[in-house]
């Protein structure tokens, strides 16, 4: 009896890698062995880069901060005390969206914190 080598099982895996491999170049997504290894190291950055997008944007966010709150005259650090002292329970992404959008709203809140220092 012959050995049956297309079966249907055997062909949706290779179907699988290959559609994961879609919009990869060259042979990368054609050929089977290469486009295995592309998705494979595809998906080791993914994981690690979902990690890092977090430290990334708490790096935007405090950057965003510091940078509004120097405009009204405090520094980043003595902000961040201060509201801690008060006990205004902020997030530095909330800060941020404020002092990026709302520029208003975000100075009441330094001279609040700066009456408390």
């Amino acid at each position: 009896m012959a050995r049956a080598v297309n079966g249907t099982i055997h062909k949706n895996r290779r179907k699988k890698v290959l559609k994961a491999a879609k919009g990869f170049r060259g042979g990368r997504s054609k050929l089977l062995r290469t486009a295995k290894s592309a998705v494979m190291k595809a998906g080791q950055w993914a994981y690690r880069d979902r990690r890092a997008k977090k430290r990334e944007f708490r790096s935007l966010w405090i950057t965003r901060i510091n940078a509004a709150v120097r405009e009204n005259g405090v520094s980043y650090s003595k902000f961040i005390h201060s509201l801690d002292k008060l006990g205004i329970k902020m997030d530095r992404k909330t800060l941020a969206d404020l002092a990026y959008n709302d520029k208003e709203v975000f100075a009441a809140i330094v001279e609040k914190t700066k009456l408390a220092a």
